[in-house]
C-alpha cells in the first residue's frame, strides 16, 4: 500500500478524483429524495466517519475532543438541517474542529464545474492575488495579480486559517472580497465563478460512450496541469516538481541531474505526495543512509530511513530548494532534511507547516445511483532530528 503524506484538499489524490466523478450532484439528488431520507443518509455518514476517526486517528485523546459528545452534536444538527448542502457543511465542520490539516471531510464535489478564475496565496503574513484568468469575471471586476486580500467572504485570511476558509469556498459560485492594490484604497468586490453544468450520473457501461470520453479528457487535463517540468543546460538542471507522485520520474530526473553541477528543485506549490517517493528522492542526495524522521502512531514509534541510491548514482553537485507558503508535507520534509544535514540551500517563504501522515477512508451512499464520500484521517505524526 502506498501511503500519502499531503496537506489539504486542494491536492486531491487521483483515486479520489476518479471516485468523485461517479457522484450524483447533491442539488439534483436532494430534489429526487425526501428531506427525511437525506437526513437519515447524513446521520449514517456522521456515524461512519466517527468510526473512521475512532479506529485510526493517531492521537487516542483525539486532541481533547469527546467523540461521542462531538459527533452526537453533529447528528443533532444534521437532523434539524433543511438541505443536504447544509448537512454536508455540518459534517465538514465537525472534522475541522480537530484543527488538523490532514483530517477533513472528503466532501462529494458537485457535478457542476466551478472555476473561480483567480488564485490566491499567503506571502509572508499577508494574502495576495497571484493570478487572474483572462476573460473571467475576476478580470472584469478589476481584480489584479498583486492585490492584497484584506477579507475573503468577510473573514481575514491568515496562514493558519486560510486552508479552512478556502475548503468551504472553493465550490462557491460567488465570493465577496475586500482587496487593496499597491498604493491604493481598499475596495469591495463580488466575484462570480464560471459554472459549467455537469451530469448528475455518468454512464461508464459503454467503452465508447461520450461519458467515458469526457472523463478521460478531464483526467488528461488534470494530468497536464500537474505534470513535472524542467529546463537544462550543460551545468544546470531546474526541475519544477508539483507533487511527490512518481518513483520512475524521480529516477529519470536524477539521471539528468547527476550529469550537471547544480540542481534547482522547485517545490513551490508542492503539497506533498507519496512517502516512498520522498524517501527515494532523499536517497539520491546522500552517499549514506539517512534517517529522515520517526513515525509516531498510536501503537509505535519507528524510524524511517532513506537508503542511498549508491555512490555511482547519487547527485553530488550544488543543491538549491525553492519553497513558498503552498509547500507542504513531503515538500517540507525534504527541505528540512536538506537543512539539517547541511546538504544544500533552501530559499523562499516559510512553508505551510502541515506535516502529517494521513489515509483516506471512502464510503458510498445509495445503490444503483450513488455518491462517494469519506474522510482523510491523520494516522501518524512526524518527529525529525531536531
Amino acid at each position: 500500500m502506498q501511503i500519502k503524506i499531503y496537506r489539504r484538499t486542494r491536492a486531491i489524490t487521483l483515486a479520489v478524483l476518479f471516485g468523485l466523478l461517479f457522484i450524483a450532484t447533491l442539488r439534483q439528488g436532494a430534489q429526487a429524495q425526501t428531506l427525511d431520507n437525506d437526513r437519515r443518509r447524513a446521520v449514517e455518514m456522521v456515524q461512519l466517519i466517527k468510526k473512521d476517526i475512532q479506529k485510526n486517528y493517531y492521537d487516542t485523546t483525539f486532541r481533547g475532543l469527546d467523540l461521542d459528545a462531538h459527533f452526537g452534536a453533529a447528528e443533532a444538527k444534521v437532523k434539524a438541517a433543511n438541505s443536504m448542502g447544509e448537512m454536508l457543511g455540518i459534517i465538514a465542520r465537525s472534522l475541522m474542529d480537530f484543527n488538523d490539516s490532514h483530517t477533513f471531510f472528503l466532501i462529494p464535489a458537485p457535478a457542476d464545474g466551478v472555476e473561480q478564475g483567480w488564485t490566491l496565496q499567503m506571502i509572508g503574513d499577508k494574502c495576495y492575488v497571484t493570478a487572474v484568468k483572462p476573460g473571467s469575471d475576476a478580470e472584469a471586476k478589476g481584480l489584479k495579480p498583486g492585490d492584497e486580500i484584506l477579507a475573503l467572504a468577510g473573514a481575514t485570511p491568515t496562514r493558519e486559517g486560510l486552508w479552512k476558509l478556502w475548503y468551504f469556498l472553493r465550490f462557491q459560485p460567488e465570493i465577496s472580497l475586500l482587496v487593496r492594490s499597491a498604493g491604493g484604497e481598499a475596495r469591495s468586490l463580488s466575484v462570480q465563478a464560471k459554472v459549467t453544468p455537469g451530469k448528475a450520473v455518468y454512464n461508464l457501461g459503454s467503452t465508447t460512450g461520450a461519458d467515458r470520453s469526457d472523463l478521460i479528457r478531464q483526467w488528461e487535463n488534470y494530468a497536464r496541469l500537474m505534470r513535472h517540468r524542467y529546463v537544462e543546460d550543460k551545468e544546470l538542471l531546474i526541475w519544477r516538481m508539483p507533487q511527490f507522485d512518481d518513483d520512475h520520474l524521480v529516477d529519470e530526473m536524477m539521471d539528468k541531474a547527476r550529469k550537471r553541477k547544480s540542481l534547482i528543485l522547485d517545490l513551490r506549490g508542492n503539497g506533498g505526495g507519496y512517502e516512498q517517493t520522498l524517501l527515494r528522492l532523499v536517497g539520491y542526495m546522500f552517499d549514506h543512509d539517512v534517517k529522515v524522521y520517526d513515525i509516531k502512531s498510536r501503537t509505535e514509534t519507528k524510524p524511517m530511513l532513506a537508503k542511498t541510491r549508491g555512490a555511482d548514482r547519487i547527485f553530488k553537485g550544488n543543491l538549491v530548494v525553492l519553497l513558498d507558503s503552498e509547500s507542504g508535507s513531503a515538500a517540507e520534509l525534504f527541505a528540512r532534511i536538506v537543512q539539517l544535514e547541511k546538504r544544500g540551500r533552501v530559499i523562499g517563504d516559510l512553508s505551510s507547516g502541515f506535516v502529517m501522515r494521513a489515509m483516506h477512508f471512502s464510503h458510498k451512499s445509495g445503490l444503483d445511483r450513488y455518491f462517494i464520500y469519506g474522510a482523510s484521517v491523520t494516522v501518524s505524526d512526524f518527529v525529525m532530528g531536531d
